[in-house]
């Protein structure tokens, strides 16, 4: 069964610990378009599940942007959490073309 997570555009002038005291996660997508990345937030408690079965850099995730009409693949390339409570902090996702 493919892996699969839904994000949102991330809002404007709200801080990173805002959004995580609301229960989101502050992202980031890298190379959906060429060069350029984007800020994204995705809901904590989903993105704690679905981190449960995927190793870094290896499992493809179907990523599902529909604030922006974008939908790819991408790989998550880092994971961030707090040193002592284990808490998400903040996710990078890496986007994989079709033909690789």
């Amino acid at each position: 069964m493919p892996l699969s997570i839904q994000c949102q555009k991330r809002p404007l002038n709200i801080k990173p610990n805002a959004l995580r005291r609301e229960g989101l996660l502050p992202t980031t997508l890298y190379g959906h378009d060429g060069t350029e990345s984007m800020q994204l937030v995705v809901d904590k408690k989903e993105a704690a599940l679905m981190l449960r079965s995927v190793k870094v850099d290896e499992t493809i995730i179907d990523v599902d942007i529909p604030d922006l009409s974008w939908k790819g693949k991408a790989v998550i390339k880092e994971i961030q959490a707090h040193p002592w409570k284990r808490s998400l902090v903040h996710l990078s996702f890496c986007h994989i073309s079709p033909n690789e």
